[in-house]
């Protein structure tokens, strides 16, 4: 089930253009496709998809895949909502698979049947290690948001397993990329099965890092002690689900959202507002005990409300940080910060019990 929604092309680039810059793609090329594409949804020339599909096409012939599976991937942008985007996911898998050898570590792409309420859902995962050695080093897992995919996350995870010495496994939170059950709080069993697959994988020590909307299923896992670290960068855990954020987001965050959890229409705010109540973390953040869990975010975040990150603090085994000039996930509102994230996790997580020297 999908649906089409009220949504500018210029608005998309205003949000996203500092994103898009960032994996890679040319600023003349943005710049190109900022000024060609005029309707968000048409695959035709003009259309989102259709134009930014052309951009992958050149790149693949010029002979680089890995920048032609990003922009499948901004092809797919916003959300899984119409066969052109499912078209470029595909494409994106493709492109993806292509560039593998080309990795700067071992890479293997790996398909899971986790349990999932009374069956099993087929669950693609992505490996990435400096050794290829799984048995001996802790498993990190991490999820991409409501449109970051795990593809979208590659330069992330091959730093990580550069420079942590640990395997990272990659991984679509449900609603998104290749997952095929929708968006709501019972994939907290989807999550909680990834984490005892990683666990057989590795040495048995697991950590958990979620991006934006990974970050309230990072949230979960580390409030709830079912990993040995938790990492949650931008995540909306409680007051994002409040009327006052929930019924505010900018930049056509409902509609994208609204996908994921797999309505066929536009919902009503009230009816929204009710929908997305259910990933507060309220019960959990009420308890006292929790895995070692660092939590992240810019301060200048207009998704998550800065609240959603200092409700941290004071909390046992945590650290807090908001991230100056800077918003979602330390990534959006100017120049990324992701790479200040990614040494404050670098620094963090091998001091935490069991992630030391492998």
């Amino acid at each position: 089930m999908s649906y089409t929604y009220d949504l500018s092309p210029a608005s998309c680039f205003e949000d996203r253009t500092s994103q898009f810059i960032g994996f890679g793609i040319p600023k003349a090329d943005v710049d190109t496709l900022r000024a060609t594409i005029k309707d968000m949804w048409a695959d035709a020339p003009g259309g989102w998809s259709y134009e930014w599909s052309q951009f992958a096409n050149k790149y693949l012939e010029a002979g680089n895949p890995l920048l032609a599976s990003f922009a499948c991937g901004f092809a797919i942008f916003p959300c899984l909502a119409n066969d052109a985007r499912r078209t470029a996911q595909q494409n994106q898998l493709e492109c993806y698979l292509k560039a593998a050898p080309s990795f700067p570590v071992k890479f293997e792409r790996r398909i899971l049947a986790i349990p999932y309420q009374g069956g099993t859902v087929s669950t693609p995962v992505h490996l990435f290690s400096a050794t290829g050695q799984y048995a001996s080093a802790p498993v990190l897992i991490y999820t991409g948001g409501v449109d970051t995919y795990k593809m979208g996350l590659h330069g992330a995870y091959v730093t990580f397993a550069q420079r942590l010495g640990m395997t990272i496994l990659g991984f679509d939170i449900a609603g998104t990329g290749e997952s095929t059950i929708p968006l709501s709080i019972k994939s907290d069993e989807l999550v909680l099965g990834i984490v005892k697959e990683a666990r057989k994988l590795g040495n048995g020590k697991v950590a958990h890092l979620g991006f934006s909307f990974g970050g309230n299923f990072s949230a979960m896992t580390g409030l709830a002690g079912a990993v040995d670290a938790a990492i949650v960068n931008g995540g909306p855990v409680d007051k994002a689900w409040g009327s006052d954020n929930a019924n505010n987001l900018p930049y056509g965050m409902p509609g994208i959202i609204g996908n994921d959890m797999g309505l066929d229409k536009e919902p009503s705010a009230a009816d929204f507002l009710a929908a997305v109540q259910q990933f507060s973390r309220r019960s959990l953040l009420d308890r006292a005990e929790n895995s070692p869990m660092l939590v992240v975010n810019g301060a200048n975040d207009y998704f998550v409300p800065q609240a959603d990150t200092l409700v941290f603090q004071g909390r046992r085994n945590t650290e807090v940080h908001l991230i100056p000039d800077i918003g979602h996930c330390a990534v959006l509102g100017g120049p990324s910060k992701m790479g200040e994230v990614i040494d404050m996790i670098v620094s963090w997580l091998p001091k935490q019990a069991g992630f030391g020297s492998h």
